[in-house]
């Protein structure tokens, strides 16, 4: 847990108020919904199957939400660039951050596992 406390701690503001900001949405959203490092990043599981996470687009440098089944989500603010399966949501540090279009996606993406679409 220590590690997962120190990736927020160490990123730059805002950066990391965002980071902080949506850990927060994302967790209250579900009570089986966790939180763990993976990979060097905060991913969210739900009941253990990673479902989201969170990281820096290497190009844009803009903080993002990654959904792991992006592919099953139409949004339009959802981008897929080069990924086969998952999608962003890039924040822009300057704007509050769109807390209905988030809740909107979290749900719908445990929805993809509470309904069967994706096994757990």
């Amino acid at each position: 847990m220590k590690q997962l406390d120190d990736f927020y701690l160490n990123q730059e503001e805002p950066i990391k108020g965002i980071f902080l900001a949506l850990k927060e949405i994302i967790l209250k959203q579900d009570s089986d919904i966790t939180n763990t490092l993976k990979y060097g990043m905060p991913f969210f599981c739900y009941k253990e199957k990673m479902f989201c996470y969170l990281w820096i687009h290497k190009k844009f440098k803009k903080p993002y939400m990654g959904i792991v089944e992006g592919k099953h989500f139409d949004e339009p603010f959802l981008v897929q660039e080069n990924r086969s399966r998952m999608k962003i949501m890039m924040f822009d540090s300057n704007e509050d951050l769109p807390l209905e279009q988030i809740e909107t996606i979290i749900k719908k993406a445990i929805n993809l596992y509470k309904t069967g679409i994706v096994k757990i």
